[in-house]
């Protein structure tokens, strides 16, 4: 018997016939705030990254204004013709969200259609990200009831930054230095 199968085997002789219990779980799923797209552009601002809240037809006419001139890596999915797909040559990275989270300023992606692949998304300098106002919830219970745990997520929350031992920001160690976000409502 291996040490692991020893271990395990005494943890169910020790809970055999032991009554099942509930756990109790009261998490506040409903929303603080009325306005979840204006909470959540504060929140994104509130780390560094570019915030344009626009109505969704304005949306496009946006995107062509920030990409242009730029080599940018368009996933498979997105509603946007062309793309560049070096990593090692192309400036950023536009995708879609699976979710975003107002009361963290954190935008999820699932990799789904439109989202692109991890290296994709976190080995270009600059990021695009459109959000759908109907993608925004309150907290993260919220966004996990509405994420697939099978599927690989990657959690955004401002551009990538880390600080040394003297407490200096230094920005794009991780992930993308710029983060811009269009939040289409």
């Amino acid at each position: 018997m291996s040490a692991r199968e020893e271990i395990l085997a005494r943890i169910g002789k020790a809970v055999a016939g032991a009554a099942d219990v509930e756990i109790p779980r009261h998490y506040r799923t409903a929303p603080q705030v009325e306005d979840l797209v204006g909470l959540f552009a504060e929140r994104v601002d509130d780390y560094r990254a570019i915030v344009h809240v626009l109505p969704a037809a304005e949306v496009p006419a946006k995107i062509d204004e920030i990409v242009a001139g730029r080599r940018m890596i368009v996933p498979e999915g997105f509603d946007r013709e062309g793309g560049w797909t070096d990593l090692d040559t192309a400036d950023g990275v536009i995708t879609y969200c699976a979710v975003g989270i107002a009361e963290t300023g954190t935008i999820v992606l699932d990799h789904g259609p439109g989202q692109g692949t991890r290296a994709q998304t976190l080995v270009p300098d600059y990021h695009l990200c459109v959000v759908r106002a109907d993608q925004i919830v309150g907290g993260v219970p919220e966004a996990i009831a509405r994420l697939d745990p099978a599927r690989p997520l990657t959690w955004i929350s401002g551009p990538s930054a880390t600080s040394d031992i003297e407490l200096n920001r230094v920005e794009g160690v991780h992930g993308p230095r710029t983060l811009e976000v269009v939040i289409s409502t």
